[in-house]
């Protein structure tokens, strides 16, 4: 689906949280910077977990062992979703000019995430090829929680998917976190992330929502108390209802060098 980016001020919230952790060293980062590099964070974890999503009925097939969907198929087709999606060539990151589309905090964690992702996808490879089993729980939102995880562990960023009502526990949302997707509940969809300065200006956080599509209605559907197929009572959900966010905090300064 396509989606127009929008940067707006105001109260943030995000089905992921990443949160960047400063070297022990005083510097600050560029809120410019920040802002354009947790806005493609948060849609490289999206569009990943829309390639889990397109190759779903693969994944779940009973009848099929060695499904081929291999942690270098992945890749290609994350790469070549999201660059249809933003025009960015992930597979040409590294020699890519820094810039204001791509910035230099942008170019490294961006790698760092499309690694995290193929481990997960690594990992999971006996449960995807496993034979006589259609649903296997790895999932989107599996997917998500997984890759964040990861992520966050390899590189000193903190990923969180997040919902007023997660069946992950894990994704429970923080105050902060939990009056924005409030405030967006109550609203028409918004297909932009919005940003915010927080703890007197010291910490950005920025939010994409996201929310429920045709395909995800068989889990989150109605009616509305019906077991899906994982056993979860369903939500009652309708397309273009609000899912969650992604949500990235930025610290701007490290303690050595706040005004």
């Amino acid at each position: 689906m396509k989606k127009v980016w929008v940067a707006l001020t105001a109260v943030l919230v995000m089905f992921v949280t990443a949160q960047f952790v400063l070297p022990p060293s005083g510097w600050a980062v560029d809120r410019a910077e920040a802002e354009e590099t947790a806005k493609l964070l948060a849609k490289l974890l999206e569009v990943g977990r829309e390639v889990i999503e397109q190759n779903q009925q693969l994944i779940d097939n009973p009848h099929k062992g060695d499904k081929g969907f291999t942690p270098e198929v992945f890749e290609q087709q994350l790469v070549q979703e999201f660059l249809q999606q933003t025009r960015i060539d992930l597979s040409k990151l590294q020699s890519t000019p820094a810039s204001i589309v791509v910035p230099p905090m942008a170019k490294e964690l961006l790698f760092d995430l499309v690694l995290a992702g193929k481990e997960v996808v690594r990992d999971a490879q006996v449960v995807i090829n496993q034979r006589g089993i259609g649903y296997k729980n790895f999932i989107p939102a599996t997917y998500g929680s997984q890759t964040a995880a990861r992520f966050s562990k390899q590189s000193h960023i903190r990923l969180k998917q997040t919902a007023l009502q997660p069946r992950n526990l894990k994704n429970e949302p923080d105050d902060y976190e939990a009056s924005v997707l409030k405030w967006l509940s109550g609203r028409q969809r918004v297909n932009a992330y919005m940003s915010e300065l927080t703890d007197e200006g010291h910490t950005l956080r920025v939010v994409m929502p996201i929310y429920y599509q045709k395909d995800c209605l068989a889990c989150h559907g109605e009616p509305k108390g019906d077991l899906d197929i994982s056993g979860y009572p369903k939500e009652g959900h309708r397309e273009g209802d609000l899912a969650g966010a992604i949500t990235v905090t930025t610290p701007l300064f490290d303690s050595g060098v706040r005004p």
